[in-house]
């Protein structure tokens, strides 16, 4: 198993656009399913009720790290965090990256997240095969996003 997952896909729309939709909280929460409380904002915490199918009595919540206009945006969280009876605070979180580059058809996007191997050995393998798919299926979720709404 590796530390980190990556997923690339290329995005027919303008930089500017594909960075508004994954900056703007309420975007980035039609694509991702999140209903977020808030702005995201470097160094604070963003939050929000999760919408997606099976998901929706969790509560996503994410640290802010790093958003250098159109080109990296990036935040902690608690990988696959699903049991509401677990308390994930004490665990070291993994990063998520989000790197934007101008090709010559649009923008091609990098998600990456990193940090497993500091996920505790119980939960790790799930939370990797887990996340896995989950960014399969977020990588498509914004490109279907960003084509629909030009």
């Amino acid at each position: 198993m590796s530390d980190q997952i990556k997923k690339q896909i290329d995005i027919p729309a303008s930089r500017s656009r594909v960075w508004r939709a994954l900056t703007d909280y309420r975007e980035f929460g039609e694509w991702f399913r999140v209903k977020l409380e808030g702005p995201f904002a470097v160094g604070e915490s963003a939050r929000g009720h999760i919408l997606y199918p099976g998901y929706e009595h969790l509560i996503m919540e994410v640290e802010v790290q790093q958003i250098e206009p159109e080109h990296l945006f990036s935040y902690t969280w608690h990988p696959y965090a699903v049991d509401p009876e677990v308390d994930y605070s004490d665990e070291v979180p993994t990063l998520v990256e989000f790197r934007l580059e101008e090709t010559t058809t649009g923008t091609r996007l990098t998600v990456t997240e990193s940090g497993f191997d500091k996920v505790p050995a119980h939960r790790r393998l799930e939370a990797f095969r887990m996340n896995e798919g989950g960014w399969e299926e977020q990588v498509q979720n914004i490109l279907r996003h960003v084509s629909a709404n030009p």
